[in-house]
């Protein structure tokens, strides 16, 4: 849904460029995925993002059960979490203080591995230890919306081809 369709701004703030920010610094996020009795499932997992095309690049294992569940239904969620540094805020105090960014999409098995393992492991260079191992694949999550939570009276929903051709 677009950036202006449903927002609450403080001044000075700009959406776009916070969501923008936090998609490109991420390095992991808790992924959100459905059971085959259709219950949520919720795991750990590193993400890279893509800056050509606005998705995120993650490595996972055959033998996970979020595996499992996104070949059974390639829904997921993913919710990235910054720091408050990250908007300005020391939020030492604050739980809630920390910019959070929830994707809403699917994931699938990328088609292009060699793209996806560059693009991953110059983000995690230590998973090339298990990259190669016959259970793991790289996995492409294509953003369909995307939501942001900066901070008190900052929440927009954001296009997620924002995230797209940003270097």
């Amino acid at each position: 849904m677009p950036s202006t369709e449903r927002k609450m701004t403080g001044s000075g703030f700009d959406p776009v460029a916070a969501a923008t920010s936090l998609w490109r610094k991420a390095r992991q996020a808790s992924l959100a995925t459905m059971s085959g009795d259709g219950m949520p499932f919720n795991s750990w997992a590193g993400i890279a993002p893509d800056r050509r095309t606005g998705a995120l690049v993650l490595l996972l294992s055959d033998l996970a059960v979020h595996t499992a569940n996104l070949k059974g239904d390639p829904r997921a969620s993913l919710l990235i979490v910054g720091r408050g540094a990250d908007i300005g805020d020391s939020g030492a105090d604050d739980p809630l203080s920390p910019p959070r960014l929830t994707l809403v999409g699917h994931i699938l098995v990328a088609g292009d591995q060699e793209i996806a393992a560059a693009l991953y492991l110059d983000r995690h260079p230590g998973a090339a230890d298990y990259a190669g191992f016959g259970d793991f694949r790289f996995y492409r999550f294509a953003p369909q919306s995307a939501h942001l939570v900066a901070g008190f009276a900052r929440i927009a929903d954001i296009d997620p081809a924002a995230f797209a051709g940003f270097a």
